[in-house]
């Protein structure tokens, strides 16, 4: 992790990799809230997923869960009976998390990028960048920037890092930016950025 002025840089290559018990794939945690808390309390978690093989999904009662697919051909979802196709990539499907969901991937292994919250305390927005965008910071919010594909650039809004230097910091791809102060930032993708807007609900 390095850290500007204004926001701390996670970077993918210090993330470690977590095994399903099932077997069926590995979680990258990105970032979560409060740090540390693990499953059972976070407020909000964030993190990227090798989907390796079918099965089911595991249950997470009383959160919010939002998937994006990265890579790959894409996957089936059923959820609570209902089938849903998440085969196009960067586009974010909403499920509940106390759900019985069931995963069928459609030609092989996926990359999918996942967004949870706890229902009644955080809610959250997912937008897909992939253009020139001014991240706006609200009062007592968190955004998490995740470079998804690419690469991407952030700065201040006056073109700096916070540091003095006017090129920002770059964004490898699954590299991620936490910005918990408000104010805005100059975010340049050079690909596609997932910007993550946490709100609390109470």
């Amino acid at each position: 992790m390095t850290t500007s002025e204004r926001f701390q840089v996670l970077r993918a290559s210090e993330r470690p990799a977590t095994a399903w018990l099932n077997g069926g794939g590995v979680t990258r945690e990105v970032a979560g809230f409060p740090a540390g808390a693990g499953l059972e309390k976070f407020d909000w978690r964030v993190s990227l997923a090798d989907v390796a093989s079918a099965g089911p999904f595991s249950p997470f009662p009383g959160i919010d869960r939002v998937i994006t697919l990265v890579a790959g051909a894409g996957m089936a979802l059923t959820v609570d009976g209902v089938e849903q196709l998440v085969d196009a990539p960067y586009r974010p499907f909403a499920f509940s998390g106390d759900a019985t969901t069931d995963c069928r991937l459609l030609g092989g292994p996926v990359v999918d990028f996942n967004v949870m919250t706890r229902r009644g305390r955080v809610e959250a927005t997912v937008d897909l960048l992939s253009a020139p965008a001014d991240v706006e910071v609200p009062a007592e919010s968190t955004v998490l920037l995740v470079c998804l594909a690419g690469s991407a650039l952030i700065g201040d809004s006056d073109g700096t890092d916070g540091t003095g230097s006017t090129e920002g910091v770059e964004l490898s791809r699954y590299d991620a930016a936490l910005l918990d102060e408000p104010g805005t930032h100059r975010l340049r993708p050079d690909g596609v950025t997932a910007a993550i807007t946490f709100r609390p609900t109470r």
